[in-house]
């Protein structure tokens, strides 16, 4: 009864519907995407709408919105699990995500109300509780739980009227903070500074380029019986890129599910193309130790290898304590090896095109965005996270990053559209 009651104390049916709706506003954005309704007037008001709530909410408010924010934009890293056959850890790994990001909503509040001086009002925020609130929101995105680093306040704004960069995202803060504290709308109007419309012009394909999509399931994927089948469809999709007088074609992530410089037969045949279009596809690497996810870059009977530089975690790399590692790798993946990360982000040119190489995971990653390439070729496999908002959001954070720094992304899905980027604009390639 104890328990019951400390519970209703500090969650109150006030503090979780306030919470819950700050948290469905704050993800809205993604949602409206994935439906295909989403218009930068209504997610600028809903930006600013889960931003002026916010601030001046308590810890416990706090925490309640990093719950469900934490299940509304993450549920599906849970989907991974039915691969594994342990559908029940579905349930835990969500209730995971929300509690994790409970904390850390919570300790932002809680930073930014430990100062609070003793005679200021009960329930009304003091400027310098709202900028340190601010302050958190602002550092958020630097803050990566083991490594993931998907959370990011200022992705709200990504198909909105305003920039994402961080000065426009701190004039945005800092309209509302004295809006909240004058208690005058007029202080609004300093988020105007932020003001930056997506481009009104549409993303544009170059006409040599082609971006294959494809359609194959994990566990076709890790099928040997349908490789066969798997491997003469993208060779098809190569050759009628070469008989469309294609220079490029792209294909997804690990499309070529072996060890790929290891199959002479394979490698051959591709090389062979190579003479006629440079092929760039995903494919494993053997370094004679550990396994890599690699990209091979195809070009005039040549081959280029591309190792991964970030690994997805839990999923390619295990980032917890050797022991600790060890243990989950052995119960929960099977005792799968690791696979090993390169030291070094690598260019490489085709046609006289410079493309940064990325393959999935770390195409969200700034990292991969050092030096500023002005163009990026990315490999997916969302094949462990369908059906589900996770293509949708990964397609955001790469808007994000070409609006940041200007780069356009060539992006080829398996089991999602594949896409081009240009200037925060997407264009599905079908």
């Amino acid at each position: 009864m104890n328990v019951l009651r400390n519970f209703r104390r500090h969650f109150s049916t006030f503090v979780l519907t306030r919470g819950l709706t700050i948290s469905l506003l704050g993800s809205a954005f993604i949602y409206l995407a994935y439906w295909g309704f989403s218009v930068p007037w209504l997610n600028s008001v809903i930006g600013i709408s889960t931003l002026y709530l916010l601030l001046p909410s308590d810890k416990t408010t706090w925490a309640v919105t990093g719950f469900f924010t934490g299940i509304f934009w993450f549920w599906w890293i849970a989907l991974s699990f039915n691969h594994y056959h342990m559908p029940w850890a579905i349930p835990i790994v969500i209730l995971a995500m929300g509690l994790l990001y409970a904390v850390l909503f919570w300790l932002i509040a809680y930073a930014g109300s430990v100062y609070r001086p003793k005679n200021t009002m009960v329930g009304k925020p003091t400027l310098h509780e709202l900028i340190l609130k601010s302050i958190g929101l602002l550092l958020f995105s630097y803050i990566h739980p083991f490594g993931f680093d998907w959370y990011k306040p200022e992705l709200m704004f990504v198909e909105s009227w305003f920039g994402v960069e961080k000065w426009q995202f701190a004039i945005i803060l800092t309209g509302i903070v004295l809006m909240l504290w004058r208690k005058h709308y007029a202080y609004l109007l300093i988020i105007l500074l932020a003001w930056q419309p997506l481009s009104e012009t549409p993303a544009a394909l170059p006409k040599d380029i082609r971006i294959v999509t494809t359609w194959t399931t994990v566990e076709e994927k890790w099928d040997k019986t349908l490789h066969p089948e798997q491997f003469d469809i993208l060779f098809s999709s190569i050759d009628r890129a070469i008989d469309e007088n294609k220079t490029l074609v792209i294909l997804p992530e690990s499309v070529f599910p072996v060890f790929l410089k290891r199959s002479p037969s394979l490698i051959g045949a591709l090389r062979k193309r190579s003479e006629k279009i440079s092929i760039v596809t995903g494919g494993l690497y053997w370094d004679g130790k550990t396994p890599r996810n690699s990209t091979y870059i195809f070009t005039n009977g040549k081959v280029q290898i591309a190792n991964k530089v970030l690994l997805v975690p839990f999923g390619e790399s295990n980032p917890l304590p050797d022991f600790l590692s060890d243990w989950v790798n052995r119960v929960f993946y099977d005792g799968a090896v690791d696979y090993k990360a390169d030291s070094n982000v690598t260019d490489y040119s085709i046609n006289g095109q410079t493309y940064r190489n990325a393959i999935c995971f770390e195409a969200t990653s700034e990292r991969l965005y050092e030096g500023i390439p002005k163009k990026m070729i990315v490999l997916s496999n969302n094949g462990w996270f369908t059906p589900s908002i996770e293509p949708t959001l990964q397609k955001l954070l790469l808007q994000y990053y070409s609006r940041k720094y200007g780069t356009t992304i060539y992006h080829a899905v398996n089991m999602a559209e594949s896409y081009l980027v240009q200037n925060g604009r997407t264009r599905s390639i079908r």
